[in-house]
């Protein structure tokens, strides 16, 4: 979809995405002296980010970590991380993820992103320069001989293959829609008092998610239909992990007493 010799040095892009800071089409002339270093922690970017969308292939695996759930006019699915804006309750503050969690395919495509030209015409690649792990001075580079390197080929891939999830993920919340299985959920927390009883419960989020009860409803022929075409798999994947708020509330209060103990 994206050639890294085409864009030309200072090409403009439109649009903003998670994460990316300085985002600049990958070109030989401008960046062909940089490079990527190996690091054992290269999730730092991650820390103050509570929430990271996710493609409909994602649910499944993410379900055993994270809640996913829908947000926005546009309901985008996102995994949940953390209880409140600039807390990742999965990654460490030097930017290791926890060794037991799915890592987001939108996370490891970093630093590289496919972004629309200044047209809004095609895709290029591109990559953020403001990433911590790129050098001059590159284990890895981007270029060799002034061509991609097979770093900078597999990226491509990559992050074409994301384009091609996220394609399909549209399709996916577009069909939720058009069937109208969705509905506004809340999550809520309900804290102890200092005698054990339960306390006033207190909200955590509003957010869209699949109505097992329109679920139900759908005639048997829709159903089967969901059934056949693995959407039905997706849309479980996503139910089951709304178990994952319970989760998330735990490790909050581990995190919370473990600072306290500090």
């Amino acid at each position: 979809m994206a050639d890294p010799q085409t864009p030309a040095p200072g090409a403009e892009l439109s649009g903003s995405v998670l994460f990316y800071n300085q985002p600049e089409p990958l070109n030989p002339q401008v960046h062909g002296d940089l490079g990527v270093n190996f690091t054992d922690r290269p999730f730092a970017f991650v820390t103050k980010t509570h929430v990271v969308p996710v493609t409909v292939t994602e649910f499944a695996p993410c379900s055993l970590s994270y809640p996913v759930v829908f947000v926005g006019e546009n309901k985008t699915p996102l995994a949940v991380m953390g209880l409140r804006d600039g807390e990742n309750l999965f990654v460490s503050e030097d930017g290791a993820f926890r060794p037991d969690v799915y890592i987001p395919a939108f996370v490891r495509r970093y630093p590289f992103v496919f972004a629309a030209d200044d047209k809004g015409e095609r895709f290029v690649l591109c990559v953020d320069r403001s990433a911590s792990f790129i050098s001059e001075k590159a284990e890895i580079p981007f270029f060799e001989d002034g061509q991609p390197s097979q770093y900078t080929q597999n990226a491509m891939q990559f992050c074409n293959d994301f384009e091609t999830e996220r394609r399909r993920t549209d399709q996916f919340v577009k069909m939720l829609n058009d069937l109208d299985l969705f509905e506004v959920k809340e999550a809520s927390f309900t804290p102890p008092t200092a005698d054990g009883t339960p306390g006033q419960p207190q909200k955590l989020a509003d957010y869209y998610g699949v109505s097992e009860a329109k679920l139900r409803a759908l005639p048997a022929e829709k159903f089967i239909e969901l059934r056949d075409n693995g959407a039905l798999a997706q849309i479980y994947a996503h139910i089951h992990s709304l178990m994952g708020w319970d989760k998330l509330v735990a490790v909050a209060l581990n995190k919370a007493q473990q600072a306290a103990l500090n």
